[in-house]
């Protein structure tokens, strides 16, 4: 099975090298000094699991999707309205998408069923540009949870969990689900066929939209979050808000928000990837994670208080940090 990996940063690198492990052909697309340290040390995995190498074939030309079975998507979520035309054109034939995108992806509403069938959420798909680039019948639904960080290019730090579930969004099963479970499990991960994947999308969502802004804005790490219970019950609240937003539109979380606090937590000292992305300058997933929570809620008439007033924190925080980095001109 062909797959290649579109965004090959810390959980792209991750995922393309295990997956190679386990005797698929990969290709690797990404650029600047991780796509020179793909072309000449390739992947590096760094893990408790055990330390292992991959030398894979890496590119930046996004051509090279067209001979994939699998096209795995790892770029960050607001890079994907942009990349989405171009991508589009290229995929042929039965080539299935599989985003491992944190957030609520574009493709929520997508057999979806009842009334907000199809509707478009503008913080993740302006203007629906991503669902009419990519037919929503490619996408297969997934939930990555490893937590990984690039701590060098080419070297990926692989903090804990090798879970990805899947699923199609309709729900059911499909040769496709079951081909893509055997290759991932093949390479050392956990695949689970999900039957019902936005349960599962969901649960992952709660803790990100707590927990990304909150050591974004705090500079902890997960384990710290535990140090003060204010910021515990801060976390807590958020999660509940998240949840009851899920509950109105149907969908039923797999754990307890107590059973999906305690192993946030538990992950101890690691940054999540909004603390990352802060501390290296980059842009912050703030749209597809409590943007999106937001947005929904909205459409719903739910009320989320502590959810907005986290974001409209982080976003000052990030604004505040980009006008920063801008020289000042004197005269």
């Amino acid at each position: 099975m062909r797959f290649a990996i579109v965004g090959s940063g810390a959980i792209g690198s991750y995922v393309g090298a295990a997956l190679a492990r386990g005797g698929s052909d990969v290709v690797l697309i990404a650029r600047g000094r991780q796509l020179e340290a793909l072309r000449d040390r390739g992947v590096r995995v760094l893990s408790a699991r055990g330390d292992f190498e991959a030398r894979l074939p890496a590119t930046d030309d996004l051509a090279a999707v067209t001979e994939a079975d699998v096209v795995v998507i790892a770029v960050k979520a607001y890079s994907l309205p942009e990349l989405a035309p171009r991508l589009g054109e290229l995929l042929q034939g039965t080539t299935a998408v599989l985003p491992a995108q944190n957030g609520v992806p574009w493709w929520f509403f997508h057999s979806f069923g009842g009334e907000h069938e199809n509707s478009v959420l503008q913080s993740v798909d302006p203007d629906g540009v991503v669902s009419r680039s990519i037919d929503p019948s490619r996408v297969v639904g997934c939930v990555s949870y490893p937590a990984t960080e690039l701590v060098e290019p080419g070297v990926v730090q692989h903090v804990e969990g090798t879970r990805f579930a899947i699923g199609e969004p309709g729900g059911g099963s499909s040769e496709r689900c079951a081909a893509i479970s055997d290759a991932f499990q093949a390479g050392g991960l956990k695949c689970p066929v999900e039957p019902a994947i936005r349960g599962q999308l969901w649960l992952k969502l709660i803790g990100n939209v707590a927990f990304n802004p909150l050591t974004a804005l705090t500079g902890a790490s997960l384990g710290e979050l535990s140090l003060l219970h204010q910021a515990v019950a801060l976390a807590r609240g958020i999660m509940e808000e998240c949840a009851r937003v899920g509950a109105e539109l149907g969908i039923e979380l797999p754990v307890s928000i107590d059973r999906r606090l305690e192993a946030g937590i538990a992950v101890g000292d690691h940054r999540t990837s909004m603390l990352q992305d802060l501390d290296a300058g980059k842009p912050l997933e703030i749209d597809c994670l409590s943007g999106a929570v937001i947005e929904i809620a909205d459409l719903l008439g739910v009320a989320v208080p502590q959810t907005r007033a986290v974001d409209a924190a982080v976003r000052l925080r990030a604004l505040l940090r980009t006008e920063a980095l801008v020289p000042t001109t004197t005269i």
